[in-house]
């Protein structure tokens, strides 16, 4: 059987300094289904749309401010994740410049900034803590993984550099 995920996007912009990331904490609407979490910007892609031009309107509709320059972090298959158990496949990105003043909120939650090395310590995906560490290092690979995902619980997680 084919695989056909959900793509998406998931953006961590970083402040000027790359010591804070603008994180959202999902904490608006009941039977989200991250309410509680915090997580980066993005979403699913559109049609019409390259990966870079899904993160770039993802950001300015949930932050309100234009991606200047960003870079591919790595890629994350992740079967069985949706709240239905639908598969979904991620391009995450590292936002290191961008235009305006981020937003306070948007209808899904708060916008925070978080130092870096306390990111381990909010309420996260479980897998998020797997993966974050990638998303952040000197390394300049791009890492890409798989995670599958049952009854809203991670099952594994692997992943490859290149």
């Amino acid at each position: 059987m084919p695989y056909t995920p959900i793509l998406a996007t998931l953006g961590y912009v970083l402040s000027p300094d790359r010591k804070r990331v603008l994180m959202i904490h999902r904490n608006t609407r009941a039977g989200d289904h991250h309410l509680g979490k915090y997580n980066g910007l993005g979403g699913k892609l559109e049609a019409h749309e390259d990966v870079v031009a899904g993160m770039r309107r993802e950001i300015q509709e949930e932050a309100g401010i234009d991606c200047l320059d960003l870079d591919l972090r790595g890629t994350i298959s992740w079967p069985g994740f949706g709240k239905h158990g639908e598969d979904w496949f991620g391009f995450l990105f590292v936002v290191t410049r961008f235009r305006g003043e981020p937003l306070e909120r948007n209808a899904e939650g708060t916008l925070e900034w978080v130092d870096v090395e306390k990111l381990a310590s909010l309420p996260l995906w479980e897998g998020d803590r797997h993966f974050l560490p990638l998303v952040f290092d000197a390394d300049p690979r791009a890492f890409h993984g798989v995670m599958p995902y049952r009854d809203g619980r991670m099952q594994s997680w692997a992943y490859s550099r290149v």
